[in-house]
């Protein structure tokens, strides 16, 4: 190959910009960001260059192939986490593995394996929560759905684990900020679930934006070499994310021009330069120059071409085929899994009785008055990297309404016959303004508009409140929209914008009974108001079908299953607000405000009551090498059966450096009917006990721990008993 080839190679540019020159010119090795017919005008051109080397197709198949019309769209990954199910999780990916591959994608940049810690930065959507135990769990589940049986399956598509590692842990909430984080915290928390999918085989890495102690990722010699490819063994092939290497030029400032940025990010083993064309020039004249030799690309281009054969895209280049795309895009069975996701992914938060509605058949006729600016918003309920979310221009409606099933839409289906359901919108969310710094960054990509908050409509939440006065129940939909989440769309504050705050005041004052269905791409600090409803119900973003399974959960035809994969702040101020916060914090709040969370980590309600007894240890002295063994028992109290997420959490009691109090270790889902009293059975190992010492070694300390069993990470929501590990 000549070094311009081996350039190409390492290429991955955006099909929706001059595809002749992306592949005749500069030899790109990857396309993103693409239609099936510009798919298939890609895959022409390759076949005129002289080598023919197939081209590697990504797109942005985030929870679902969801920039293709008609595709499946699940829930958010953040609502994906919501139903703490492994199992359900790589169901989806599985789905959207069958449907992108048949529209000739393959490659997908998922599953995320950031933890959210500060909600106000713009991506906690994409995440699978605070916890590094539950995000190993279900990122590992994504990547076994996404590759299937081996890349060889024509139903394979890659899977890209990102964004190594620490993008998450920003400065202010503020997106590709500095990451202020040690190489102790790193191996303690942000790295644990990208060692576990780089071992089991997830084929590519994706690198985070950030700078890690003044370095970015892109060239992170400690983290790439050191950890990554020596500790870990790992041997497959690393991405850059959007323009990292031009913006340590651009926007970092770390490199003095593209040439110097293209060879620093050469030596540090970077395989894919995802849509920086000038690497291109950068790379030749860097060669050229005497600063790279050609041999020194040989590592990444044979990382990439071992991508392509196990593909097998050199004897089938796995165009789009039209038969498969009709038989599997948005098939019945597709349909079902996303139904089932829905549903399991609603988290009941309050309750006081009001809920179920009495639907059954004895029941009287009842009144629905649906109020709030996302009760029929279907491009919202979608969230983000979705329909018109603004990162593909191919489908600028959005994805078709008539597919999509809105909170409003759910309840005029699934209501009885002789209920009445109204509608009155109550308020606005927020109002767009050009960015004053104009409308691109320097790299030329478009700047996010300015949001402000809009102003309460008088005229508008007259409606609402004389729809709640006429009704037996108010079910107000709110949250935030596509324009405040995202890459660079983070937030100053977590309150709810607009008009929305003074809905459900007006609302509740009315005194019909107020049910809050909270549509939001993270957790929102919620007014006073909503701790008096008669009902909370957070549905994260939860996709095409989401309306249906929310009518569904108010009527009581499923049952709420939904455990927090995330803790809600009470205010802004509180930030981070996780739940395995480190000992050693003189109080344990602020002069003026709490720290404790409106909820907390692992809650979530369900249509009965399930205690929680007898939680009893096979052997309260454990060797290391050994397994720790509860059983705790559960009884259903109440009239309706339960999925109950039974919680293991662990706390080492002394340690030789600062450590989380407790961190979830185990957990087990386990359906216990009306009346029943059942057993379960959990079992972690002692290397499991661990922790990452002032070292920066996990090792597991001798001594004394607390194995905590309950339904939450709550102190009261769980029983505890005391083990030593010794030899």
């Amino acid at each position: 190959m000549t070094p311009e080839e081996k350039v190409g190679q390492m290429l991955q540019l955006d099909a929706r910009d001059d595809l002749a020159d992306h592949v005749l010119r500069r030899h790109a090795g990857s396309i993103l960001h693409t239609s099936p017919e510009r798919v298939v005008a890609a895959h022409e051109l390759t076949d005129r260059t002289r080598l023919r080397i197939p081209l590697l197709v990504a797109e942005d198949a985030i929870h679902g192939h969801s920039f293709f019309e008609g595709a499946t769209i699940f829930p958010t990954q953040l609502g994906m986490a919501a139903t703490w199910d492994p199992e359900l999780v790589e169901r989806t990916s599985r789905v959207t593995a069958v449907e992108a591959s048949a529209t000739g994608i393959h490659w997908t940049f998922s599953p995320v394996l950031c933890i959210a810690r500060d909600l106000r930065w713009g991506r906690v959507n994409e995440t699978f929560g605070e916890d590094p135990h539950l995000i190993g769990e279900l990122a590992s589940a994504s990547v076994r759905g996404y590759q299937g049986a081996g890349l060889g399956d024509p139903t394979a598509i890659l899977a890209a684990a990102k964004h190594f590692a620490g993008y998450s842990e920003t400065q202010g909430g503020r997106d590709a900020s500095e990451a202020d984080l040690s190489a102790r915290k790193l191996r303690a928390w942000h790295l644990p679930p990208f060692e576990r999918v780089a071992r089991e085989g997830c084929a590519t890495f994706m690198l985070g934006y950030q700078t890690i102690d003044g370095v970015p990722i892109t060239v992170n010699d400690w983290l790439l070499s050191d950890v990554l490819r020596g500790e870990w063994g790992y041997t497959g092939t690393l991405v850059t994310d959007w323009d990292n290497v031009g913006r340590m030029v651009w926007e970092q400032r770390v490199q003095p021009d593209i040439t110097a940025a293209a060879t620093a990010a050469v030596r540090a083993g970077n395989d894919m330069v995802m849509n920086t064309p000038r690497f291109f020039d950068g790379a030749l004249a860097a060669i050229e120059e005497g600063r790279l030799a050609s041999a020194d690309l040989d590592d990444a281009v044979r990382h990439i071409l071992t991508l392509k054969f196990e593909l097998g895209l050199f004897e089938d280049r796995r165009r789009p085929a039209p038969d498969r795309i009709e038989a599997v895009v948005g098939a019945p069975e597709h349909t079902a899994v996303n139904l089932d996701v829905a549903r399991r992914s609603l988290v009941l938060l309050r309750n006081d009785g009001t809920l179920p509605l009495p639907a059954g058949e004895a029941a009287a006729a009842r009144r629905i008055a649906v109020v709030g600016p996302l009760a029929d918003d279907a491009q919202t309920q979608l969230g983000d990297w979705a329909g018109n979310s603004g990162q593909a221009g191919w489908i600028p409606a959005g994805h078709p309404r008539h597919l999509i099933t809105t909170v409003l839409d759910g309840l005029r289906e699934q209501v009885p016959q002789d209920w009445s359901v109204t509608h009155a919108r109550g308020a606005e969310i927020l109002e767009l303004t050009p960015d004053p710094e104009g409308d691109t960054f320097p790299d030329g990509q478009p700047r996010p508009p300015v949001v402000t908050s809009a102003p309460v409509d008088r005229a508008q939440l007259d409606e609402a409140v004389a729809a709640a006065r006429d009704a037996d129940y108010v079910v107000a939909v709110v949250g935030d929209r596509i324009e405040l989440v995202g890459e660079g769309r983070s937030t100053a504050t977590l309150e709810l914008l607009g008009g929305q705050n003074a809905l459900l005041e007006a609302v509740a004052a009315t005194g019909t009974p107020l049910i809050v269905v909270l549509v939001a791409s993270k957790p929102q600090v919620l007014p006073p108001v909503v701790e008096d409803a008669a009902g909370l119900v957070w549905a994260a973003n939860p996709g095409m079908l989401g309306g249906r399974a929310v009518a569904e959960l108010l009527l009581g035809a499923i049952e709420p299953a939904g455990r927090l994969p995330i803790s809600f702040a009470r205010h802004a101020g509180q930030q981070p607000t996780y739940y395995n916060q480190v000992r050693g914090q003189h109080g344990d709040r602020y002069a003026d405000l709490t720290q404790q969370p409106a909820y907390a980590f692992g809650e979530g309600m369900s249509y009965t009551t399930v205690e929680y007894t007898g939680l009893h240890l096979a052997e309260s002295r454990v060797r290391p090498h050994g397994a720790v063994r509860a059983r705790v028992t559960l009884r259903n109290t109440g009239s309706r059966p339960a999925l109950e997420t039974v919680q293991a959490y662990v706390s080492d009691l002394v340690t030789s450096a600062s450590w989380a109090d407790q961190e979830l270790k185990a957990f087990r889902q386990v359906t216990v009917e009306p009346g029943e009293e059942t057993t379960v059975d959990l079992e972690l190992a002692a290397a499991e006990c661990s922790i990452v010492d002032a070292a920066g070694l996990r090792i597991v300390e001798p001594g004394d721990f607390e194995l905590r069993v309950g339904r939450s990470s709550k102190a009261e929501d769980q029983l505890r008993a005391t083990f030593t590990i010794a030899d």
